[in-house]
């Protein structure tokens, strides 16, 4: 009787190191790879850019703040004005900068004649033997960073807010309002390509894909394609009288990932 009940006890604990043992090379816990291999993959995926960004400046110099202020306050009201009457939502429109400086100019003090040559006594020279830095008044500047979600109207949003004083207007850049979808379509490629890569390895060297042991994805690549377009006439420049042609192209995305995998 003895002899049945520990042949039955050692049945019983034979069967549950078995389970155990099958539990743990399943769920790998606590198994450590010794020998892998690493494989690279790349995707890309493009995307028509739904958002036109861009920046607008107005400046203002004036002999004292309070005016510089109200000669700058008066001109971006008037932009956002402009902005609001083109369905450009409130929340698009940021005020990024905001400055005022004092402007000064150097000028030279006790300057004198002195005479250049005792026969051309009528040709003098100044001798100014120091200087300083005068005030001469104060310069304001307000910057706004403007989303324009109708791409199609770009063109003629970057005219308008000429027209309505901008000092300057700049970095126009067409980007996707939401790119988590097209990124997450470029990350499934590069792990399809890993794959790939993985299989005609594995059939190479002889050996087998048991697992993927280790995964590391490099960041998504964003390229983003923008307009070297720009104007300044705080600076002499012109702000254009007719809407710019606007291309808007395509964004590209792009994922690099790493997959190690377990071999045998």
């Amino acid at each position: 009787m003895a002899t049945a009940s520990l042949a039955m006890l050692a049945l019983f604990l034979f069967i549950l190191s078995l389970s155990a043992l099958k539990s743990y090379w399943y769920i790998g816990s606590g198994v450590t790879a010794t020998n892998t291999i690493s494989v690279q993959g790349s995707g890309e995926e493009y995307a028509v850019p739904d958002t036109a960004i861009f920046s607008v400046t107005v400046i203002e110099t004036a002999k004292d703040v309070k005016s510089a202020q109200d000669a700058a306050t008066k001109k971006g009201n008037d932009i956002l004005a402009y902005l609001k009457g083109q369905e450009i939502d409130e929340k698009d429109i940021q005020t990024t900068d905001y400055n005022i400086s004092p402007q000064y100019e150097y000028r030279q003090t006790g300057c004198t004649p002195t005479e250049v040559t005792a026969t051309m006594s009528s040709s003098a020279s100044y001798s100014c033997p120091s200087g300083k830095q005068v005030l001469t008044g104060y310069q304001v500047s307000e910057t706004f960073t403007v989303k324009v979600r109708k791409t199609d109207k770009a063109g003629d949003i970057l005219a308008g807010v000429g027209s309505k004083g901008a000092s300057q207007v700049s970095g126009l850049t067409f980007t996707v309002d939401n790119p988590d979808a097209i990124e997450a379509k470029a990350r499934e490629k590069a792990i399809e390509d890993a794959k790939k890569k993985a299989e005609v390895l594995a059939k190479d060297l002889g050996v087998g894909l048991v697992r993927i042991v280790g995964f590391n994805e490099n960041g998504n690549g964003r390229v983003y394609y923008s307009k070297a377009m720009s104007f300044d006439s705080a600076a002499g420049g012109v702000a254009p009288q007719a809407a710019p042609a606007i291309a808007t192209g395509q964004n590209k995305y792009t994922s690099d990932i790493s997959i190690t995998y377990e071999i045998r």
